[in-house]
């Protein structure tokens, strides 16, 4: 699967991209996120996400590099449902740190966050999905994977997948998406390093 696919849509259109076979180059609208209600008390559903329907188990993979300003700046891939239930890994900059953050959202959104030493310019995700499972590694060089998150998501068979952005506090900022790749995989998630 390629980036520049003709089937992928946008949630919402960013005022600048550009789309590759295997890159993405995002600069996101001002005020832009993905969040449900939990202790911020609102509902936005305006953040970019570039997706492409998924039938079945999958296993994805993005290099995600971004220059990073504003407060929760972020960057990432997104599994989507509906504006009810998805999730969204990547890093996301909060308080001068780059977070290696994910958030699932079931009608309600949380949200967990690990810092990443020496603020890297680049830090690679994977996703997972089997059933009603999906799990996130990150990895700091694209070859040694760590485990992040294993979550819950309703198995309806069909999600929607790929690179998602948003600039929730700030007036923009620009990321790149690279080497992205997603096959299918239908056996249950390993949790130790998938291959």
């Amino acid at each position: 699967m390629t980036l520049d696919a003709p089937s992928r849509r946008w949630t919402h259109e960013p005022p600048a991209w550009r789309a590759e076979p295997r890159a993405l180059v995002v600069t996101t609208a001002p005020k832009t996120d993905f969040w449900r209600h939990t202790h911020y008390g609102f509902v936005r559903d305006d953040g970019h996400a570039w997706l492409e329907e998924r039938r079945g188990g999958f296993l994805a993979t993005v290099k995600v590099t971004g220059a990073y300003v504003a407060q929760y700046d972020q960057a990432g891939l997104m599994v989507r449902l509906d504006a009810e239930h998805w999730l969204k890994c990547g890093v996301e900059f909060v308080d001068g740190v780059q977070q290696a953050s994910v958030v699932v959202t079931r009608g309600q959104s949380d949200w967990s966050v690990l810092p990443l030493a020496g603020a890297p310019s680049t830090v690679w995700f994977r996703v997972a999905r089997h059933a009603d499972a999906v799990a996130v590694w990150y990895s700091a060089d694209g070859a040694d994977f760590t485990l992040l998150r294993l979550a819950h998501l309703p198995d309806r068979g069909v999600a929607e997948l790929g690179p998602m952005c948003a600039s929730p506090d700030g007036d923009g900022f620009t990321a790149r998406f690279d080497e992205y790749d997603v096959r299918a995989a239908e056996q249950p998630i390993a949790l130790h390093p998938p291959t």
